[in-house]
Formats: structure tokens, C-alpha cells, sequence
């Protein structure tokens, strides 16, 4: 069992275009241009995903003024659409409460006879589709399948990343689901599930609700960095939780392709299983990479955790930068 790596996807649709080979000073002028050279609708689409070749008709016509109405569906159908991009947009929506369990928590990491959905919207029933055009639990009302928790709670919840901050300085985390809100393969184009700020030190717990797939994005600051398209590219890690299509395993990593491809910093990140041996983890500027994704890794598949046990515990260093060898 894999994460798959989206960002092939948009490789594929702008293939051959400006967009695709921009560097340096050219990326801030690229939304316009995104837009005029993107493939036509209808064009069929052929990428190298995971070591398979994936093949689907383009159905992104530009448009950035389409609707990102919140999915209120539990069923889909097979013709779900697998690749289409959006721009970002602005609103992305700070976290306005810590939802809570009842009971409370001895330690963080701590397994519980029962576990909670307090806190959760409706979950979403899969498509039942394969590979990239699978679509999970993204929640009713989106992104509402992952919350931020309290850390006497956190071992009330099946699935749990503990979330230690920088010593230096602030830091933003956006959360997303891989299908965004019009179930289209979006979700890192501006949207938000979660937004977190992580002063230095500080500590924080997020919930996932089961069949969740997706990831999160995190930089020094106020915001997340986009490359020329209007995705997120400061450095990822990746999730899919409980899967259905992978038959209840779960699964993690760390990616800075989206940085590396859009020439922009690598952020620090390490996601480790909790009292575990696996970890997959990128330092700043990716001097050091274990069991991560860069963009040499492209495509690869047997990259970073795979977690066959419930509860499913990690543990995430933001702006992550050890010096030691392991």
C-alpha cells in the first residue's frame, strides 16, 4: 500500500507548456498564463503514476469562477472525474474551535475500548473506484473529517498526528482532503480543511476520521507558498487513514516534490509512527531524506509508513532539520 502522488497529475496536464518548465522570477507571473495553456477539454491525458500508466480525458477548461460548493452527497457514482485543477483561493478558514471527547486521557497515544466521532461531520461513503480515481471519506460538510483535538482527548480518537512546532518561529499547517469540495482531484488548490498555527513550542493534536486521504502543508509564517498553478508547494506530508481500498491499512509519508518542482524551498518535516521504527523525513533544503519523496523519487512506489494497527498514532517535527546521521 502506497499514497499516491498527485502532483504527477498536474505534471501530465501541462506538459510540453511554459507552465511545466518555469523558474526563478517567472513563476509570479504564471496565473495568468496557467490559464491560456493548460490542455484543451477533452484532450486525453496520459501520466506515469506509481510505476502505471494512467490514462483520462481532460475536463478543466480554465475556469477559476466555478463554485467550491461543500459536498453534501454520501453516494457517488463511477463516473467520477479523476484530474482537475482549480486556483487557489483566499478563504481558507481558520480553526474556530477544539472539538472534544468525553473522558479524558492519561497519555496522548493511549488505545480506548471505544473511540469517538465527536467533533466529526458526517463521513462519505467511497466510490469504490480504483486507484487515483478513488475517492474516501471527505467529510459532510468537507474537510469535516479532520479536526483539531484536545491532547487529554487525542487517545479518544482512532486516528491521531501529534503536531510538534518549530523553536524558532511561527509556523502555518493547511490541512486537505485529495478530492476537494466539488469532488474534484483539487484539494491542495487553495482549500482548507484545517488551519493551524504553531507557535514555537508549541504542540498541538489533530483527528482523522477513517477512509480519509489526503495531506497537510506546512511554512515559516503566515501562509503556504503555491508553485505557478496555485497548489500548495511548501514541503507535504501525505496520509490515508483506515482505507477501504487498502483493506483497513494506513499509510504516511513526506514529500517536497511540489517544492523542489516549483524551484522553491524545501521545508523540514518528520512524521514518525509512534513508539515505532518508521519514520519518513526531509531536513531543510533536503540534505537528508529518509524513506521520503523528492522529485527524484517521482513515481516511486514502497515510500514511507505503513500501519496495519488501530490506533494509528504519528508523531509530526515541523521545520524538522536534524544533524545526525542515522
Amino acid at each position: 500500500m502506497q499514497l499516491k502522488n498527485y502532483m504527477l497529475l498536474l505534471t501530465a496536464m501541462t506538459a510540453g507548456s511554459a507552465v511545466a518548465r518555469m523558474h526563478g522570477h517567472d513563476r509570479r507571473h504564471a496565473a495568468h498564463r496557467a490559464r491560456e495553456e493548460k490542455r484543451a477539454v477533452g484532450d486525453i491525458v496520459t501520466a506515469m503514476i506509481d510505476g502505471k500508466m494512467v490514462t483520462w480525458a481532460n475536463e478543466y477548461d480554465g475556469d477559476s469562477d466555478a463554485a467550491a460548493a461543500t459536498a453534501a452527497t454520501t453516494t457517488t457514482s463511477a463516473a467520477d472525474d479523476a484530474a482537475t485543477t482549480t486556483e487557489t483561493t483566499d478563504d481558507i478558514p481558520e480553526v474556530s474551535s477544539v472539538s472534544s471527547a468525553p473522558g479524558t486521557c492519561g497519555n496522548w497515544y493511549d488505545k480506548s475500548d471505544e473511540y469517538s466521532r465527536s467533533g466529526f461531520g458526517l463521513s462519505t461513503l467511497s466510490n469504490g473506484l480504483q486507484y487515483v480515481k478513488y475517492i474516501g471519506n471527505i467529510g459532510n460538510p468537507w474537510g469535516s473529517n479532520i479536526i483539531e483535538i484536545e491532547a487529554d482527548k487525542a487517545c479518544k480518537y482512532q486516528n491521531v498526528a501529534r503536531f510538534e512546532g518549530s523553536e524558532t518561529d511561527p509556523w502555518t499547517i493547511v490541512f486537505w482532503n485529495n478530492y476537494g469540495p466539488t469532488r474534484k482531484m483539487d484539494g491542495w488548490y487553495g482549500h482548507s480543511a484545517l488551519k493551524l498555527t504553531l507557535e514555537p513550542g508549541d504542540i498541538k493534536y489533530v483527528a482523522f476520521d477513517d477512509d480519509s486521504q489526503g495531506g497537510w502543508s506546512a511554512a515559516k509564517g503566515e501562509s503556504i507558498p503555491v508553485d505557478a498553478n496555485g497548489g500548495y508547494s511548501a514541503t507535504w506530508g501525505e496520509f490515508d487513514f483506515d482505507s477501504d481500498k487498502n483493506n483497513g491499512w494506513s499509510g504516511f509519508d513526506v514529500s517536497c516534490i511540489q517544492a523542489q518542482n516549483a524551484n522553491q524551498e524545501v521545508q523540514g518535516m518528520k512524521i514518525c509512527e509512534h513508539g515505532g521504527d518508521q519514520c519518513s523525513y526531509v531536513t531543510h533544503l533536503a540534505k537528508k531524506v529518509k524513506d521520503a519523496y523528492t522529485a527524484a523519487e517521482t513515481g516511486l512506489d514502497g515510500i514511507g509508513g505503513q500501519v496495519q494497527n488501530q490506533p494509528v498514532r504519528l508523531v509530526v517535527n515541523i521545520d524538522y532539520d536534524d544533524t545526525f546521521s542515522e
